[in-house]
């Protein structure tokens, strides 16, 4: 497989109930490296880098997310692997 990197924005109920730490768990189970934060206008959006299988299981358990969200809508854009990242990080 080959690394590619992808940028997530995650719709719902994603913000004050630990989504940006699970996203951070669940990146970091998965070797995947890059940030994630909360917008303004209540979405949660993630950048990733790493192998596509991890990031597509990474999309899936952001679907279902910690027990508290729900997500409505995961918008997807796939873009080649850099390596700018050499950990995962949430922001601010």
């Amino acid at each position: 497989m080959s690394s590619v990197a992808a940028e997530l924005v995650i719709n719902g109920f994603v913000q004050g109930i630990g989504y940006r730490y699970f996203c951070y768990r669940k990146a970091v189970n998965l070797n995947l490296t890059g940030w994630v934060k909360n917008n303004p206008d209540g979405t949660v959006q993630t950048f990733v880098e790493g192998e596509r299988g991890a990031i597509e299981a990474y999309i899936k358990e952001l679907k279902i997310g910690p027990p508290a969200s729900s997500v409505t809508d995961i918008k997807v854009k796939w873009y080649d692997y850099s390596g700018e990242y050499d950990k995962f990080n949430i922001t601010f």
